[in-house]
């Protein structure tokens, strides 16, 4: 007899006709490398030798304590076990599974009971019938809210892998013994949202015993005990006020978790006679499966390899018609409530997963043909039919050395297989040159073609040699290329003929392609002085549009600040005299300089009417400045000084030549660069308002009587003389703002410049930020789809001040394809559907924030409306072809979204290539300017879609998937962050990858 001390762990294990299984579960307790240990088996109303086995066992060990009861089911038997158990950790334990030695040893140190409850788990084995061990099942990892999302979606862990306090157990109240499948899932779940912490131990300490006809259990009650422990992982989300999910959040819906559940038990059962489709009424909802495609595929593969006993993916392959017509069924259900597509993508990871797993191995699954060639003895393979997307890889002494993914469009000759290798995976070097008379006459002649270049390559030295080289590889490929079998039928034939089909109904090729129109800076000889600069600056009248609301706002404030009884005024810097001319009716006599004679010839034109204004050359830092002023005027000048010692000692001179209670007043732009806790210009001078009223301020004798503060300038007034309390007055400034002083305008407290950012930073990765309608109404459906002009005003203005510049398309595939780091900040702005309010709302603030953008037009629907809403609502307005046209000429680019807005996964090969060159065709007509650029709806790609875009002529596609792009990305299939209006401003900063930063 063996007897224990009060034992560390108690195993609870319920017994229902385990008669031939009990023994090695009971022995694996008895062979662990700790002792301390009980097993409470609850014989759960057995029919066979179940008890009779257990006293047995149990007369030779006191460890091992017995109980009975009627049959009630393996939750009730637990809860039963539970009440009986003396240790302080509780761990469940089926009586047909056994444990490895040492999981008390591993398993018992990481367990505690404490405030937080911790519990431990591990990994473990699945064991087939007939004793094969199957793969590792690895646990995934629980810190944090991770265990919350994880038991919200699917049960995690396997039941004996888990080692509790039983004051946690006790304290939920034990298992649901309502639930007849799953109510260990419910109860993990109901201990992470207790608060409880998952410790991982990373070994496989736990095995699984599989029984043939009665794997997956009963199907409707999994799937119906799953819809209960879903549910009742949405209310207690809801409890806590965590997500409600989303493939973007991580958290999965409860609709999504049921179907899951579904999917997994058909793959598993494989049983011809399941009815799916009543197997599927059990769920509450049928959910759209765009999205999980991935999630799905997984778990299907997960429930195959389970059923059928097989441990590696590729083993599938041996028993593919066994499985093959319940997965296309089971396919076709989830296809028949999704996104058109998102099936297809389905079958498309299954079977890469299955490819992978052995690249020697060629199968068809549904429209996925992969094949396995071995470059020593390629030969023809036809097409099998219906597959339309193309799996290759090739094989070179029995190694991997590349594979093909992309549509398929007909037999693979020799001819098609070699071009695949050469071009798309980059392996030629792996081909074999044969030695016979057609491939020689063919690398002579191709030789010849190219006769000029190699006779001037002929002498091997330096970089000549290496060109040398290129050039005898390129004949080489197209000798081989030339003499390799091909016909009429095979892949590459039926490309150039589809093409060839769609010539005629193209657009003639636009000419003179200019892109959009950009201010061209005028080139100018350096200057040789401050005169000749200016000169330049008053080429063309009115520089600064001094007749904008913002300057006429501006000159009302300067003017009510002048005192009455003036009698001499002078200004400085009075550029065209525009304000000289307001300025006149306020003073005696008027004297108004300004270093530029250009400028002083048009304001003596328009001053000409008032007989007290003198008007002269002067260069003010340079020259004296007249004497004896009662009012001296200068504004929008003084930050052009090159330090802060210029600028004191123009101050000075300003200061002397204003009399004793005399006025001066200036009037300049708050400097992003001299306050940067502030909204202000990010003009690039040294200083702004705040250091020149700090230096006039400084003046013997000149004191600050009274400011005009606005959130872009401020107005000061100084005067000669004593003075009792400066006055303030906080005013607007004048609004709207023309687009070229907006642009400069960074908003809110301090960022960082994009000057100091590009000089100062690099980058591998870029944002790519997906945006639909600029809007405040629309249907409530589409709520996620719509940001506010506002809103969208404080993102723009966030990215600007936090020193983003934005980069279209076309530069942003080139900055990617160079492989060098990225300096500054760079995002891309991007706007599917081509909505109308793109134009009237976004892109003012678009200007305004000096940022360009891409759009992405629906061909076939120009100037009309979004009829692929119209379930949701009023459709909204797209562009018309004028307006498209009037924008790109302001510099937005414009890319394809389709002609008709529908997913591509949704259309088959020919279908999508017409639409997407037609699509490509009519912007670029409409525009004069080469598109390449396209995003595709609703983010619908497959495997087939990158090497369709490429054939109609596109090098960059943009998808929906959240991440930032980078080099290692496949230019047609680039992540976008989608920038829903449903969130709140504050999720913005974490979304752009800057948490926490100001917006606002």
């Amino acid at each position: 007899m063996v007897i224990a001390a009060a034992p560390d762990i108690s195993f609870l294990i319920p017994a229902y006709n385990a008669a031939d299984t009990l023994a090695e579960c009971l022995a694996s307790l008895q062979q662990q490398t700790r002792s301390n240990w009980q097993a409470v088996v609850v014989d759960d109303g057995s029919t066979d030798r179940t008890w009779e086995v257990l006293e047995g066992i149990a007369r030779t060990d006191s460890r091992i304590r017995l109980a009975r009861q009627p049959n009630a089911g393996a939750a009730a038997a637990r809860n039963h076990a539970a009440r009986l158990a003396s240790a302080p950790l509780l761990c469940m334990l089926d009586a047909d599974d056994w444990l490895d030695p040492t999981f008390i040893e591993n398993m018992r140190p990481v367990a505690e009971d404490a405030s937080p409850p911790v519990l431990a788990y591990c990994n473990y084995r699945r064991v087939a019938p007939g004793g094969q061990l199957l793969r590792v099942e690895q646990a995934p990892i629980l810190t944090g809210d991770a265990a919350k999302r994880e038991f919200s979606s699917f049960c995690a862990l396997a039941i004996h892998t888990v080692v509790f306090p039983k004051s946690l157990f006790e304290l939920l109240e034990g298992m649901d013994e309502t639930l007849q499948t799953g109510e260990e899932w419910d109860l993990w779940l109901r201990m992470a949202f207790a608060g409880a912490e998952f410790c991982h131990v990373d070994k496989c300490l736990a095995f699984y015993r599989m029984k043939a006809g009665s794997l997956s259990g009963d199907p409707v009650k999994l799937v119906r005990d799953a819809v209960r422990v879903t549910t009742k992982a949405q209310a207690l989300q809801m409890q806590q006020g965590l997500s409600a999910g989303g493939p973007e959040t991580g958290w999965i819906t409860p609709p999504v978790s049921q179907l899951r559940m579904l999917a997994w038990v058909v793959a598993a059962k494989l049983d011809p006679t399941l009815d799916i489709a009543a197997l599927a009424a059990l769920l509450p909802d049928m959910p759209d499966a765009a999205g999980y495609e991935n999630l799905f595929a997984g778990v299907i593969l997960h429930g195959l390899q389970t059923g059928l006993f097989i441990d590696r993916a590729d083993g599938l392959i041996d028993v593919l018609d066994k499985w093959r017509p319940t997965f296309l069924s089971l396919i076709q259900l989830i296809q028949n409530h999704s996104m058109p597509g998102a099936g297809r993508k389905i079958i498309d990871a299954v079977s890469w997963h299955i490819s992978v797993a052995n690249p020697l191995r060629s199968f068809t699954l549904g429209n996925v043909q992969v094949v396995s060639v071995s470059l020593e003895t390629l030969s023809r393979i036809p097409k099998a039919e219906p597959s339309d997307t193309l799996v290759m890889h090739a094989m070179s002494g029995g190694q991997h050395v590349g594979s093909f993914v992309g549509p398929f469009w007909g037999d693979l000759s020799i001819r098609a297989q070699i071009r695949l290798i050469m071009h798309e995976m980059q392996a030629d070097e792996h081909l074999q040159t044969p030695h016979a008379l057609a491939y020689a006459s063919s690398w002579t002649m191709e030789a010849l073609r190219g006769y000029r270049t190699f006779g001037g390559l002929i002498i091997k030295s330096g970089r000549r040699r290496g060109r040398l080289e290129r050039f005898l590889v390129r004949v080489g490929r197209n000798a081989l290329l030339a003499t390799a079998p091909g016909d009429k039928q095979d892949n590459d034939a039926r490309i150039s003929e589809i093409l060839r089909d769609f010539e005629h109904r193209l657009a003639p090729p636009f000419r003179n392609s200019p892109g959009p129109r950009s201010e061209k800076r005028k080139e100018t000889a350096s200057t040789q002085s401050e005169e000749e600069y200016w000169e330049h600056m008053f080429e063309r009248p009115d520089p600064w549009n001094y007749i904008s609301v913002y300057e006429q706002v501006k000159y009302a404030q300067t003017l009510s600040l002048i005192p009455e009884g003036i009698e001499k005024a002078l200004e400085l810097a009075c550029a065209e005299g525009i304000f000289t001319e307001k300025l006149a009716p306020r003073v005696g006599r008027l004297t108004a300089t300004d270093i530029s004679q250009r400028a002083i010839d048009r304001a003596i034109k328009r001053c000409r009417d008032h007989g007290n204004v003198e008007l002269r050359v002067l260069d003010f830092v340079k020259s004296d400045v007249p004497p004896e002023q009662d009012l001296v005027i200068c504004s929008e000048v003084l930050y052009y000084m090159k330090d802060e010692e210029m600028l004191a000692a123009v101050c000075r001179k300003m200061a002397a030549a204003v009399k004793p209670d005399g006025y001066l007043i200036t009037a300049h732009a708050h400097i992003r660069q001299d306050e940067p806790g502030r909204t202000g210009f990010d003009w690039g001078h040294p200083f702004g308002v705040e250091t020149i009223k700090r230096v006039f301020a400084a003046q013997a004798g000149l004191a600050l009587e009274e400011t005009i503060d606005t959130e872009l300038y401020a107005i000061h007034r100084f005067r000669k003389g004593a003075v009792a309390n400066p006055a303030l007055r906080i005013e607007a400034h004048g609004a709207p703002l023309d687009t070229d002083v907006a642009k400069h305008i960074i908003c809110g407290p301090a960022g960082i410049a994009r000057e100091a950012a590009w000089k100062t930073e690099v980058t591998t990765s870029v944002p790519i930020l997906m945006y639909h309608r600029i809007a405040e109404d629309g249907p409530a459906a589409l709520r996620r789809f719509r940001t506010p002009p506002e809103i969208f005003r404080k993102q723009m203005q966030f990215l600007r001040r936090q020193g983003y510049y934005s980069v279209t398309a076309q530069n942003l595939a080139n900055l990617l394809r160079s492989g060098k780091p990225i300096q500054g900040r760079p995002v891309m702005l991007s706007f599917d559907d081509a909505y109308l309010d793109f134009q009237t709302n976004a892109y003012p603030i678009l200007a305004e924030n000096d940022f360009s953008a891409d759009v992405f037009v629906v061909t076939d629907k120009v100037g009309g409306r979004s009829d692929w809403d119209s379930a949701h609502g009023e459709p909204a307005p797209l562009m018309s072809w004028s307006q498209i046209q009037e924008l790109h000429q302001k510099g937005i680019s414009f890319g394809s979204h389709l002609a008709s807005h529908t997913p591509a996964s949704a259309i088959d090969n020919e279908a999508l290539l017409a639409e997407a060159i037609l699509s490509r065709d009519a912007l670029q007509s409409r525009l004069g300017a080469p598109v390449e650029s396209i995003a595709l709806p609703y983010g619908g790609t497959d495997f087939r879609v990158p090497g369709i875009l490429a054939l109609a002529g596109y090098s960059v596609g943009f998808t929906t998937r959240p991440a930032k792009a980078t080099f290692s990305d496949n230019f047609f299939a680039l992540p976008r962050f989608e920038v829903r209006g449903d969130r709140p401003l504050e999720a913005f900063p974490e979304l752009i990858g800057l948490p926490g930063a100001f917006i606002g």
